[in-house]
């Protein structure tokens, strides 16, 4: 659950990079919590309108985080409109959020595997 708080800290940060486990975790309970709420709607009848307010307010961090994943394996953030290309663009999406960080600094900053195991906090 902290990787879920700690992306939603980062609320609008499009800047920097993001570890897999970062992106892969948030997008688990992402997706836990947008199901518990679909359900919860489906039971209580009222029509979706709980997991369109969810997702609405999880968009930005949702992009952002994704951004940032982009940005851990080298590429720009313009690479997230390739996932509008119709079953080639969601693979090469799904391709580029699972590939392992760039092993050293690149232009969007420093490796965050570095960073996390020199912090001792």
């Amino acid at each position: 659950m902290s990787w879920y708080i700690k992306v939603l800290k980062k609320y609008a940060v499009f800047s920097g990079r993001a570890t897999r486990q970062e992106y892969w975790m948030f997008t688990l309970i992402h997706i836990a919590i947008s199901f518990a709420l679909l359900l919860f709607d489906g039971v209580v009848g009222s029509g979706g309108v709980l997991y369109y307010i969810y997702s609405f307010a999880v968009a930005l961090p949702a992009l952002g985080v994704a951004i940032r994943r982009l940005h851990d394996t080298g590429r720009s953030a313009w690479w997230i409109f390739i996932a509008f290309v119709p079953l080639i663009g969601a693979i090469a999406m799904i391709v580029f959020l699972v590939k392992d960080s760039d092993p050293s600094e690149n232009r969007y900053g420093p490796n965050p595997k570095v960073v996390m195991s020199e912090d001792p906090n």
